[in-house]
């Protein structure tokens, strides 16, 4: 069983194919792409965790995961505890690495680097710890993914925007306020994996931002191999180790972000024992070899893994994410890139929407129209051409 049902997880579905599996997806959306690829769907909200207990027992399921769906990994870990199936750790170790406000808790009593962070349930309640925060800061729900419902606040005037803001984002209507941290180069967001809890791949990117986006946070372009430190590529693998000990978390893929700031210290922000939307695991896979999705399905279902062989990363790879201009909405028409721009560099080109579709601005992940994998000679050459994208890529709308 499979949850959610966006393109993110159809090559999961084809793999399992592959594999010779039985797949049934499962969410509240039957309208939802992936659902076309899978054999079997079933109508439960992904979130109701006793609800798709009931379903998994009923269609009696050998596996379960959560792939690029965040909403759904706590009743994935649910399922698997109460059925005995394989899972990447404990239920209740799950529930704080999918909770911010939990999961930046136990980082503060386990002494890891994290920044000063509070979450909430009263939106008034934070107007009295404006001190214990050093401004500006970043107000985020505390159970949404795809960096939907962020926003930074500058000062306390515009403290009550930003909750507002993570609010309607938010499933339980809790948030964090946390210190918005400088980073020292660029943020990372990548797939990493274990086996028996030990960290058997892991890497880093560089993910980049758009700040004329209509959402600033949410992430438009990862590149690899990321430009990150060696000294702080280092403190993170310890780190990342030390939480998954800490957790006594088992076998899975982890969709990890991470960054290094200007303090000196590098961070571990959020771990989510999923694969990463976005099609991460993909990227990863055709730069640098190891089968990511194919281990995390035969662990699901109890078959034996793939060994892990990584072979160095050729050449300069880039996940770009299709979206809106601010200025742009309407009904799709197509999607074009330039005939150079297609011949020399695109690897891969994903489309979530077809034409006819309505385009809206880029507010969060969920907002893209699809991804695109580009391969440069060089980081100068990938920088030159993305950072010009809009002369070659075209969101023609009717």
């Amino acid at each position: 069983m499979i949850l959610g049902g966006s393109a993110y997880i159809i090559p999961v579905i084809r793999k399992a194919h592959e594999l010779g599996l039985y797949v049934i997806t499962c969410d509240y959306l039957p309208d939802n792409i992936a659902h076309r690829f899978s054999d079997e769907y079933c109508n439960v909200s992904v979130t109701d965790k006793e609800a798709v207990l009931n379903a998994a027992m009923s269609l009696k399921i050998d596996g379960i995961i959560s792939f690029a769906c965040d909403p759904g990994v706590v009743s994935a870990a649910y399922v698997a505890e109460k059925m005995g199936l394989p899972f990447q750790g404990p239920y209740e170790s799950v529930r704080i690495l999918q909770d911010k406000g939990l999961f930046k808790d136990f980082l503060l009593r386990n002494g890891f680097n994290t920044p000063t962070a509070k979450s909430y349930t009263d939106r008034e309640v934070p107007f009295n710890d404006i001190d214990i925060f050093n401004w500006p800061v970043i107000v985020k729900p505390v159970d949404s993914a795809g960096s939907k419902g962020v926003m930074s606040a500058d000062t306390p005037e515009q403290l009550q925007e930003a909750i507002e803001n993570a609010v309607s984002g938010s499933r339980s209507g809790a948030f964090i306020i946390e210190d918005l941290l400088v980073f020292d180069g660029f943020h990372s967001d990548a797939d990493a994996f274990t086996v028996d809890g030990r960290l058997e791949f892991i890497t880093y990117s560089d993910e980049l931002f758009d700040t004329q986006a209509s959402n600033p946070f949410t992430p438009a372009w990862t590149i690899w191999p990321g430009s990150m430190k060696q000294k702080y590529r280092e403190d993170l693998t310890r780190q990342t180790q030390r939480l998954m000990d800490l957790l006594h978390m088992k076998t899975g893929i982890y969709n990890i972000e991470t960054c290094a700031a200007t303090d000196g210290k590098a961070y571990i922000m959020e771990v989510s024992p999923r694969g990463g939307g976005g099609k991460l695991a993909e990227v990863i896979e055709m730069s640098m070899g190891p089968a990511l999705i194919e281990n995390e399905i035969r662990k699901a279902v109890g078959l034996p893994l793939i060994p892990f062989e990584q072979h160095d990363i050729d050449g300069h790879w880039c996940e770009l994410v299709v979206y809106a201009k601010r200025e742009q909405s309407g009904i799709l028409k197509q999607i074009v890139i330039d005939d150079e721009i297609r011949d020399r560099y695109l690897m891969l080109e994903d489309y979530f929407v077809e034409p006819g579709a309505k385009v809206c601005p880029f507010t969060g992940a969920n907002m893209s129209l699809g991804v695109i994998f580009l391969k440069f000679g060089t980081r100068e050459e990938l920088d030159r051409i993305v950072g010009s994208s809009e002369d070659w890529l075209h969101i023609i709308l009717e």
